[in-house]
């Protein structure tokens, strides 16, 4: 029993942890850059808090407490015109979580790569691609601009196994995007869905099943304050609905996801290429799947220049 129930307390915590560090906040997601700007960033993401299951599952009290180390890069360039970027974020987590199930205190650990992101964002108004010498003279008004995130299923994963980091499927998210600057102020609002593939060997017992997953809508918004020099803080703030999930077709409405978070971010600009951002956020509102806090602290080197 105690083995057992290590493994399903650790199943149902990380399936909760890796959909809800799904919702993030991403201040300035559509601001532009000149063309040829490229950056590496290395991120370290700290969660802890509470986790709750609303009675579906047999674990109570459980909680829990990960690293995310995150390395990402960013390249922008021309997309017939319009300025565009590419991200790419390859994540790896550690992660210690402790809960009651079956009237059995567990406590399990677990390390591994989580699933590759990319990103593709395009500018459709307000920012034409523009090379450094023009973006220099260049004054921000209002930008919209579309953007599609994949989450690839390269994470760890086995089918006969309840201890996995990945989801072994892949996860699609269309956004658009809308940015105003009022002098020295900077206000963002975002509005997209997550749309999910079907997990085909999802563990339920001896023989894995189908699950699916319905698609989860968010929104998203930040108001910001430029202090020069490419320093910067934001408030944010995001709400997301969604994502009731089936298991061999048999639908859980208790699945069913409506959460919101805050936080606030600042950036800080140390020389030329280096840059450090630092970021809390915290639950305000959770149905389904936990509430936690989140600090981030992230380094960032960016050049201009296209390869040789």
């Amino acid at each position: 029993m105690p083995r057992f129930a290590r493994e399903l307390l650790l199943c149902f915590l990380l399936a909760s942890a890796l959909r809800l560090t799904g919702q993030d906040l991403a201040p300035r997601a559509y601001i532009i850059t000149p063309i040829h700007a490229n950056a590496i960033t290395l991120t370290y993401g700290y969660y802890n808090g509470g986790l709750n299951f609303g009675g579906i599952i047999p674990i109570t009290g459980a909680s829990g407490s990960y690293s995310v180390p995150v390395v990402s890069l960013y390249h922008t360039f021309s997309f017939f015109g319009r300025s565009a970027n590419l991200t790419a974020a390859l994540p790896y987590a550690v992660g210690t979580f402790h809960g009651t199930v079956l009237g059995t205190q567990s406590s399990v650990y677990r390390s591994g790569l989580l699933d590759t992101s990319f990103r593709f964002s395009v500018n459709l108004l307000g920012g034409p691609a523009m090379p450094t010498q023009d973006f220099a003279h260049w004054k921000q008004k209002n930008l919209l601009g579309v953007s599609l995130k994949v989450i690839a299923p390269t994470g760890q994963y086995d089918g006969t196994k309840l201890v996995n980091w990945g989801i072994n499927r892949w996860a699609f998210k269309p956004e658009l995007g809308y940015s105003r600057r009022l002098h020295n102020w900077l206000l963002d609002g975002y509005g997209g869905a997550w749309f999910y593939t079907t997990n085909s060997a999802a563990f339920a017992g001896p023989v894995p099943q189908r699950q699916t997953e319905e698609p989860i809508g968010s929104l998203e918004g930040h108001l910001g304050y430029d202090f020069g020099q490419r320093s910067w803080v934001s408030f944010d703030g995001n709400f997301w609905w969604g994502g009731i999930t089936s298991l061999s077709g048999v639908a859980n409405l208790a699945s069913k996801q409506v959460g919101s978070r805050l936080g606030g971010t600042a950036s800080v600009r140390l020389s030329h290429h280096h840059s450090v951002k630092v970021s809390f956020s915290d639950g305000t509102y959770v149905r389904f799947g936990g509430n936690y806090k989140n600090v981030s602290v992230a380094w960032q080197y960016s050049w201009v220049g296209r390869p040789n």
